[in-house]
């Protein structure tokens, strides 16, 4: 891959730019040089609405790739498909199972996939279960299930698969887009469900040690202990980041204290921000 890499959010929890909207959801535009796909597209038709001030065609897009099956990551796609209706959907078949989230005061609610976005996939002939790690063109992959081998991560949550909260969900169905640079890695997260810690090292298991230049993303620490924070920014020392971008689902506490541990290489990012790297 000899292009440059651009990378547009647009679906996010704040907007950074006049004349665009933001909402509780995610998705990533990513560009590289004539080729585009989109990681996530939140949780309505917004990523559409977004991309026309950006003007970014998103019935170019060549593929869509779904990080995990919540309705902020993947309400919008049936607005996406009718837009780019023969881009490919790459997603864990886990992706469609009925989710449900538990408040602190033990009431559930559901987080799963939406009927229509569910139809809108169902019978398609162009979507892509992703299991193991998946190639999507030159030097980018979605990681498929990532192993869970760190002790003090967990799915960052109270989730389940039924509504009585009785039947933990281990969100096997999360994955991460993986953008290889030559001599460093771009990651981008959903919620990282997997463990930010987990995914990485998944993620140099896959490219042989490659080190990671950027991670952007949910990370998903909004209820995580103070040790396993303290653990996370540890490992992420050792990680050697030059671009840190934690957003969405990342907690407040917890992102302030990852800019306190990096402030040289965290970014602020909303809907409009563009990332933007060179081939190494």
């Amino acid at each position: 891959m000899s292009e440059n890499l651009r990378i547009t959010l647009l679906v996010e929890n704040s907007v950074q730019r006049q004349g665009l909207v933001a909402e509780h959801g995610l998705s990533f535009h990513i560009q590289i040089g004539e080729r585009s796909l989109l990681f996530d597209t939140g949780q309505t038709d917004l990523a559409l609405m977004n991309a026309e001030p950006l003007r970014l065609p998103l019935d170019r897009l060549q593929a869509i790739v779904l990080s995990h099956g919540h309705y902020d990551h993947t309400g919008g796609l049936p607005a996406i498909l009718d837009a780019a209706p023969n881009a490919p959907v790459y997603l864990h078949p886990a992706a469609f199972e009925k989710k449900y989230s538990k408040s602190p005061n033990g009431k559930t609610r559901f987080m799963g996939m939406n009927p229509t976005t569910a139809q809108a996939l169902h019978g398609r002939r162009n979507y892509v279960e992703t299991t193991r790690c998946t190639q999507l063109g030159d030097g980018i992959f979605v990681t498929g299930e990532i192993p869970r081998v760190n002790p003090y991560e967990d799915t960052g949550g109270a989730f389940f698969l039924n509504a009585d909260g009785t039947r933990p969900d281990p969100l096997t169905d999360d994955q991460a887009l993986v953008i290889d640079l030559g001599c460093r890695v771009v990651l981008l997260l959903g919620c990282a469900h997997a463990g930010v810690i987990n995914t990485l090292d998944h993620v140099q298991h896959l490219t042989g040690g490659k080190p990671v230049r950027a991670v952007i993303g949910g990370l998903h620490l909004g209820s995580a202990s103070a040790e396993r924070i303290e653990q996370t920014i540890a490992r992420l020392r050792e990680t050697n980041l030059e671009c840190l971008a934690p957003i969405h689902c990342t907690g407040w506490p917890a992102t302030a204290q990852l800019w306190q541990a990096f402030p040289d290489i965290c970014r602020p990012a909303g809907v409009g921000t563009d990332f933007e790297f060179k081939r190494d």
